[in-house]
Formats: structure tokens, sequence, C-alpha cells
């Protein structure tokens, strides 16, 4: 992932509530798979084995994230079982077959979890987090950020 990825989603997730951080971690785990396919092609082993870990350490942060009070979650946990045993069918025979399947359950995922996201108006989960602006100034060929310089940041007194 690119640090300038890193950066974006490192925002969206101080400014997220609890299903926005579902819907950034589906699309986390599709940027890493499609990079374990980028590495395949390449002949890459490293890069696909790392890939894959990263994939199925978000796939681990959603099934570990599951509210089992609901019978929905059994559901759930089962696609993303299946999910993370095509990962790791993909590792052993170093074949990318097995990816496309994963990536389709994390897309159907991914897309009603964007859908609830859209309804959920709860407050972020983090607080004291920086307030950035965005489109406020613009240089010569991109929009800057803008932060601004809160006083009570970090730790409460």
């Amino acid at each position: 992932m690119t640090n300038e990825k890193k950066q974006e989603f490192t925002l969206k997730i101080a400014q997220a509530n609890k299903t926005k951080l579902v819907v950034i971690l589906y699309e986390m785990t599709l940027i890493y798979i499609d990079e374990t396919k980028e590495a395949h092609e390449a002949g890459d082993r490293r890069g696909f084995g790392m890939g894959l870990q990263r994939a199925r350490g978000c796939i681990n942060e959603l099934m570990s994230s599951l509210n089992f009070e609901y019978e929905v979650a059994i559901r759930i946990l089962e696609l993303y079982m299946f999910a993370n045993k095509e990962l790791a069918r993909a590792q052993v025979r170093f074949d990318s077959a097995h990816l496309d399947n994963a990536a389709k359950i994390i897309r159907s995922l991914l897309g009603s979890y964007q859908e609830i996201s859209y309804h959920d108006d709860s407050a972020p989960l983090m607080e004291n987090t920086q307030t950035v602006y965005s489109g406020l100034t613009y240089g010569r060929t991109n929009v800057l950020d803008s932060l601004s310089h809160a006083t009570n940041r970090g730790f409460r007194v």
C-alpha cells in the first residue's frame, strides 16, 4: 500500500464510526488482495505472501469484531471463514484463482456495509482527533488539506 493510501486510511479511521470502520477494513482487504495478484503476476513470492498475510489479518479483525448476540453474525462469520480459507489455498498453491473467490465475497459484503454506513449517523469512535478541512486552499496541481490546531488533543486533563 502506498504512503498516500496509508495517510488516506489513517484520516478515514480517525473520523469513522463503527460501521465505517468495517467498510474501511473491507476496502483495505481488497487493496491487499489486488497487491497480492500483482505480486503473483510478477512472480514475487515474498510480496505474494505479505499481501496474503495482510489481507488475512484484515479478515481476522473482521471476524473478531462480530457481535454474536445477533444470528446474522454466524452467517457473516461463515463468509469470512470461506474467504480466509480461499486466501490460505492461494498461499499454499501459489495460485491467484482463489483470490478472486475471496475478493468476490468481500466486495459483496462491502456493498452491503456501505449502504448501512450511509444510514449510520453515530459519532466517530475516536475522540480528540484533529479536524481536517479539505478544499479550503488549492495548490498548483491539487487540493490541500488543513488541520485545525486543537490544544486538547491527546490526553485529557
